[in-house]
């Protein structure tokens, strides 16, 4: 009989300024005794891994909406698994999500929860929400739009990240589509002056 997973005793939260305190009010009104830490960039990340936790306990890492690429060697050391919230539905893996979407002409996005690999937005993914986008939505009200379903979607999962040793159900979805980059995104936003009016405003209302 396999040995049980500890109860996390520190969860690492790799995402911004706002959302670090915020989620870790949720984490702890789960789990009191939980140690949870906030890093916001890959040094911070890095630093806070090579240490041990205080009490020798387990610990996990949850990347909430970060373009900070996580190290192989630091899902290694963890030892239970690593969740990312994507902003992006699984068609939609990498940077900037929303912006390729709105340029796509996709009726339908959504928000991406799936346990980390070495590789970007390629593990077995463990939730998603999908939404119709609006006519003419612009990048912005499409991402704040994610945004806000990402952060319900962190809600439904807390409890489970903060208190249990067992991995999140995996679904039957799969990443597909190619996947975009910051400097895809930058190119897109240079106009050239062979493009017509149709093209101009399209790439205005999905990468501004």
């Amino acid at each position: 009989m396999l040995a049980s997973l500890p109860m996390p005793e520190e969860i690492i939260l790799l995402t911004g300024d706002v959302e670090g305190p915020h989620f870790r009010v949720i984490l702890e009104s789960h789990n009191p005794a939980l140690v949870v830490v906030h890093a916001q960039t890959r040094d911070e990340l890095e630093a806070v891994c090579l240490r041990p936790t205080a009490g020798g306990g387990a610990r996990r890492l949850i990347s909430f909406s970060t373009s900070v690429i996580v190290p192989a060697a630091v899902l290694e050391a963890l030892d239970l698994p690593a969740y990312n919230f994507h902003p992006g539905s699984p068609e939609y893996p990498g940077s900037h999500a929303a912006s390729f979407a709105i340029y796509d002409g996709a009726g339908k996005f959504g928000a991406t929860v799936h346990l980390m690999e070495d590789k970007v937005d390629c593990g077995p993914i463990v939730a998603v929400q999908w939404f119709d986008i609006a006519p003419d939505t612009r990048f912005m009200d499409l991402e704040l739009q994610t945004y806000e379903t990402l952060l319900k979607m962190f809600a439904d999962q807390a409890a489970h990240l903060a208190t249990s040793d067992e991995p999140l159900a995996i679904l039957d979805a799969q990443w597909s589509g190619r996947k975009h980059t910051r400097a895809e995104f930058q190119a897109m936003k240079e106009l050239q002056p062979d493009m017509d009016e149709d093209e101009i405003k399209l790439r205005f209302r999905a990468f501004g």
